[in-house]
């Protein structure tokens, strides 16, 4: 009696486990807050093509993400980064100090492929990805203080990269899970502007590291 009751809960919980997996086909979309942190700063600053000794910086972002994925296969999925615009503040430095000098925002969809190595049928599912992401920036503003010392126009190149991520999704059952996600974007991009007649360029490799945390719907 002991043994078949051991045994009547052994499968109950197997097919507990396996009702919580992926599988081929199942659709799940994931929403949370995304935190954005951007590389320390450009390179150096060109004035006419020549290197000064100021470099640019852009801080860091937190909005809200959306992730949408289809699952190829049990343990393959395809999925879709996306998120609410990002917004960063531009400073410039040298080794006097450091300025405002404009604001950018950004779009960075992100279209990558998953790969769930354990068993579809465990609840804890780590997952690794590769894919390519295309930066949109726009809406580019100079400060207050850049105008007034002379700048004019600002913008910044649209961007193809490559994006690397690590994950893991936490099955609470059929339906609701909680995720965690790393990544490392490779957005670069050249900031171009103008001081009087001089062209002012700096070549921005962004290359954010990006988490987000959130809870994911499955159907």
């Amino acid at each position: 009696m002991k043994i078949s009751s051991i045994a009547m809960l052994l499968s109950l919980g197997l097919a507990s486990s396996m009702a919580y997996a992926h599988t081929a086909g199942d659709i799940i979309v994931r929403g949370g807050p995304v935190y954005v942190n951007p590389e320390d700063s450009s390179d150096h600053v060109k004035l006419d093509g020549i290197r000064s000794d100021i470099k640019a910086k852009a801080s860091n972002d937190t909005q809200l993400g959306l992730n949408f994925q289809y699952m190829v296969t049990d343990n393959i999925g395809i999925e879709l980064l996306g998120a609410t615009p990002f917004s960063h503040n531009l400073n410039l430095s040298d080794p006097n100090g450091q300025s405002s000098f404009g604001k950018i925002k950004q779009l960075p969809p992100t279209l990558s492929a998953v790969w769930y190595p354990l068993d579809s049928s465990s609840a804890f599912q780590p997952y690794l990805g590769a894919g390519i992401n295309y930066t949109m920036f726009y809406d580019e503003k100079l400060s207050g203080s850049a105008k007034n010392d002379g700048f004019k126009g600002l913008d910044l190149d649209n961007s193809w990269g490559y994006a690397l991520q690590v994950g893991a999704d936490w099955e609470l059952d059929d339906n609701w899970l909680v995720n965690a996600q790393l990544r490392y974007i490779n957005i670069e991009t050249k900031a171009t502007t103008h001081l009087g007649d001089t062209k002012v360029t700096a070549d921005y490799n962004l290359n954010p590291v990006v988490a987000m945390v959130g809870i994911g719907y499955k159907f």
